[in-house]
Formats: structure tokens, sequence, C-alpha cells
């Protein structure tokens, strides 16, 4: 018989740790999305942690800055940036204020509103890939940019919340390198994911963007 998910919202104790803990952490829990036409649940099945000016490939190993300010705030809060002039990815804030570390959610298995998610991706071919990487993941959840800051650790009907969920078996958790990180950031393992879990996306490497001649 299969447990039922608890549906207890995460403390914020929970994010107020080492990035590379709750990375882990995270997988197997519930991600919901309130939407005005209902609700999206999530459960993670792929992440990668960013640990803050000890990390290259962060968004704030360079310091703050306008876009990156959230980071430098309290855990568990929303990370939201834009990417490529087209795609936004949401990350959740750890550790203690000003360490910016945070955790980029990859992708997860849409276990309710399934219809609703399908709706802002029109391109998924089934309901595996609906959040199948963290532009997808994004996409399906309707995040954006006005979501920059929200507090997932917030109750009733905030826009978005951490459950508890079911957390995997450390013995079902696989871990390596980065997608699409380059130079000295592209040696840590830190990506990590539910073993033959079919909502896992696919990994890449950094593949230099060619200028136009």
């Amino acid at each position: 018989m299969i447990a039922t998910p608890d549906r207890t919202p995460l403390p914020r104790t929970f994010f107020d740790r080492p990035v590379l803990e709750v990375a882990k952490d995270l997988l197997g829990r519930l991600l919901v999305r309130t939407t005005p036409d209902g609700p999206i649940t999530l459960r993670l099945t792929e992440v990668e942690a960013y640990d803050g000016p000890n990390d290259p490939g962060s968004h704030a190993y360079r310091g703050p800055t306008a876009r990156n300010e959230v980071m430098f705030g309290p855990p568990g809060h929303v990370y939201v940036y834009f990417t490529y002039g087209m795609w936004h990815c949401m990350n959740l804030v750890c550790g203690p204020r000003g360490t910016a570390s945070g955790v980029l959610l990859r992708a997860g298995e849409i276990v309710e509103g399934a219809d609703r998610a399908r709706k802002r991706r029109l391109s998924a071919r089934n309901d595996k890939e609906l959040a199948k990487g963290p532009a997808r993941l994004a996409t399906a959840l309707d995040v954006d940019r006005t979501l920059d800051g929200a507090d997932a650790c917030a109750a009733g009907d905030a826009p978005l919340r951490m459950l508890t969920g079911t957390p995997v078996s450390s013995d079902l958790v696989r871990n390596g390198p980065r997608t699409g990180v380059s130079g000295d950031g592209a040696v840590h393992p830190w990506r990590y994911w539910v073993a033959d879990d079919p909502t896992v996306s696919p990994y890449r490497a950094h593949v230099p963007r060619r200028r136009r001649s």
C-alpha cells in the first residue's frame, strides 16, 4: 500500500541549513502552486545546488545585484530568474540570511492539476514531460518574475508552498555534475535526482554559445 504524502508545510528551519543538505532532502517533497484556475502540485524529482559566493556557477558568486538580491535574504523564499530571453527558472533560497545559496528546481511529477499544467505546456508529448527541465517546470506552474521573493513557507492560499511530501530513500538518490554549467563550477557533482524516475531531465554538458559573425 502506498502511503499518502504528508501535506504539512515545510518549516523555515528546513531551508536554514547547508545547501547540499537541503538539495538532497528536497527530493520527494511537494510544491503547490496556487493559480486562479486552481492548485497545481508537483513532486520534486531533480534539483541542483548552488553555493553562493563559494560557487563560480552561482548567480550570487560576485555578490548582490538587483537581479539576485532575494538570494541574500532569508531562507525559504523563491528566487526566479529569466534566461536566454525566453524562459523562467525557480530556486529555493537556503542557509542563513546573507549566504546566498539556493536550490534550482529542475524537474518533477505533476501529481495534482495536470489538466491546468497541460494548458501551459502544449508541446509536452505526455504528462511525464510537463515539468521535465527547469524552464518546463516553471512554465507548467505558471511561474515568472512576479513570484520572485515569494515565501514558500507561507500558509493558506499563498502562491507557492512547499509541503513535506514523501522524502526519497537515500539509496534512490543519485548525484552528478550540474547541467550546462561551465568553468570552475562545472566540477561540482551537485545535481541530485531520483533514480530511474521518468520525469528527470537528461544531463547536458555546457556548450559555449557561438557568436554570430
